[in-house]
């Protein structure tokens, strides 16, 4: 196939066309012309296979590495690609090395002397000979028979130089397999030796070293990915929301507050939520910190504790919320926009994170949801007895006041402008025939 308006096209009839009006056309028929039947013309050696007869299949080379370049971008496994075709240019310039050692030693003579390669009867055993030799001078070994003639210290001081440029080439290729192995982790989790040397360099470690630890081996072990969202930014925001969604969408039907929501509204309010884990004992909010963020619980449990962070008054699971009370604007809180209690992770918690911003933006858009927030929180006061009925009904009341009054200047507000809009008209129309006057006197003065 190939790319239209970057829709991959498959059309047979089309791709011949396509493929016959291009230049790799004649490219690849002249590499797969059978130049070898050349050795049956008169005056022409009749040695079945000669190599320089088949030098056009080189003409493949280009394809070849168009191949290479393909897969390497759509296969799974890039980096074992990688391995592979490292592995397999490696044997392909030991057999190559290995081919010219054979030919120089037919040239001088199989077996004269201990460099060259022996007589044998036998091909794979002349074949095996060479392939071990070219790997003892291409891997820098060394450990081969000392040459007796010119050609032969060439041919070994040549081999020594390539081996060299190749050693230093493989070792690149292997250290960027590996540097790709740890930026692809390092994408999606974060590193903890920033942290521990951090603490170490501050003389702070032990028992606080060992829970950032712990937090960095729970994620990678439970395949939790708080830096997700970095990954995903580039993407367009459509497309965004299709990915978040086919991951986030089941664990968010499990919360309550948004088992009666639909697909949509689901799918743009994922890319407002960040995911968080907490560790075992440690402190989601504090009873009194200013609320910033609301959660919902997707995996763990969480209790409700006393002042002395031990006792639990309440534990709260999978698909519940809370926080919520701190951003919404309850009239009667006697407790604004402060913490009303301390919940403390009992394991490992997943929590999803929306921030006050996009809390209201949500619930700009979707008034029954706050609704139901606000008439949930307005219980939760009334239980704790940080709810002052006076003080809701008042505000209640000053709240319809003004709203009474907003009413009465926007009634007042329009006739102003209808007023204004009828000085206007007036004013045009005065002005019009004063310019008709003037036109009058100005003709009776001609």
């Amino acid at each position: 196939g190939f790319l239209e308006d970057g829709i991959l096209v498959r059309d047979i009839s089309r791709t011949r066309r396509r493929y016959l009006g291009s230049w790799t056309f004649p490219w690849d028929v002249m590499a797969v012309l059978p130049t070898e039947l050349l050795c049956l013309l008169p005056g022409v050696p009749r040695v079945p296979g000669v190599p320089a007869a088949r030098a056009n299949r080189c003409l493949r080379v280009p394809r070849l590495f168009e191949a290479f370049n393909r897969c390497e971008t759509r296969t799974g496994w890039p980096n074992v690609f990688r391995m592979a075709k490292l592995m397999l240019y490696l044997l392909l310039g030991i057999h190559w090395h290995g081919c010219l050692y054979f030919a120089l030693s037919a040239h001088l003579g199989l077996g004269v002397d201990p460099w060259v390669c022996p007589s044998s009867a036998r091909p794979l055993r002349r074949y095996l000979h060479s392939f071990y030799f070219s790997t003892l001078v291409l891997t820098t070994v060394g450990d081969t028979p000392t040459p007796q003639r010119e050609e032969e210290l060439l041919f070994l001081t040549a081999g020594f130089l390539l081996a060299v440029l190749g050693f230093a080439t493989i070792t690149g290729s292997i250290s960027t397999v590996i540097v790709n192995l740890s930026s692809a982790s390092t994408a999606f989790y974060p590193d903890a030796g920033p942290v521990r040397r951090y603490l170490r360099a501050w003389g702070v470690g032990g028992r606080l070293a060992g829970r950032v630890v712990r937090w960095h081996q729970h994620l990678r072990a439970q395949r939790k990915l708080p830096a997700e969202w970095e990954v995903l930014q580039h993407l367009p925001r459509g497309l965004r929301a299709e990915v978040a969604a086919s991951v986030h969408l089941e664990a968010l039907r499990r919360v309550g507050l948004f088992r009666s929501w639909e697909h949509g509204v689901l799918r743009q309010l994922v890319l407002r939520l960040r995911p968080q884990v907490f560790g075992p004992g440690e402190f989601v909010c504090r009873r009194g910190d200013v609320g910033r963020e609301m959660y919902f619980i997707r995996e763990g449990r969480l209790a409700v504790v006393a002042e002395d962070g031990v006792t639990q008054l309440a534990v709260l699971g999978e698909g519940l919320y809370f926080g919520e009370i701190s951003l919404i604007n309850i009239k009667g809180n006697t407790a604004g926009n402060r913490r009303t209690a301390n919940i403390l992770s009992i394991g490992y918690s997943d929590l999803f994170c929306l921030g006050k911003e996009d809390l209201a933006e949500v619930l700009a858009e979707f008034p029954c949801a706050r609704a139901a927030m606000e008439a949930k929180g307005r219980e939760l006061l009334l239980r704790m007895g940080q709810l002052d009925t006076g003080a809701e009904a008042a505000a209640l009341a000053a709240e319809a006041e003004a709203r009474r009054r907003l009413q009465g200047l926007e009634v007042a507000l329009e006739g102003l402008q209808t007023r204004a809009a009828r000085l206007l008209a007036q004013l045009e129309a005065s002005a019009l025939r004063m310019a008709l006057r003037v036109q009058r006197l100005e003709g009776r003065l001609r």
